[in-house]
């Protein structure tokens, strides 16, 4: 039996031929190159994908967080005009509290007569305070 030695290949070719037999050959190695080069757009896609259900999210929550500001800038409004109230019904508190103490004085007084009671309430309905 006489054998031939095996040709000399560069250790590099060996490895490429290796590659490509396991890879499948030219489809395999066309797989590869498709998903190298299509990578990119892969990205991109995946980055519209998720720009498009952020928005879709965030819509929603801005039309929201537009309306509790409208019902923000309302509430505040109407406290203001409640707060006026108050400070109006306070001071008809006060002027009531008042006439009541002079009434309470006059018909406690010793000297308290039907008369004296009368002319105090009378002066009390022309104060202007009252009004």
């Amino acid at each position: 039996m006489i054998s031939t030695p095996a040709p000399n290949a560069p250790p590099w070719l060996q490895v490429a031929l290796s590659a490509f037999g396991i890879l499948g050959g030219t489809t395999g190695l066309a797989a590869i190159a498709t998903v190298v080069v299509q990578r990119g757009k892969f990205k991109a896609d995946a980055a519209d994908t998720l720009t498009e259900a952020a928005l879709t999210l965030v819509q929603p929550l801005h039309t929201r967080i537009t309306e509790l500001e409208e019902e923000a800038l309302n509430a505040r409004s109407e406290l203001g005009a409640l707060r006026e109230q108050v400070n109006q019904l306070q001071f008809v508190v006060r002027v009531l509290t008042r006439t009541l103490d002079r009434w309470r004085a006059a018909i406690r007084s010793p000297e308290a007569t039907l008369r004296k009671v009368r002319a105090v309430v009378a002066e009390s309905e022309r104060l202007p305070e009252d009004r």
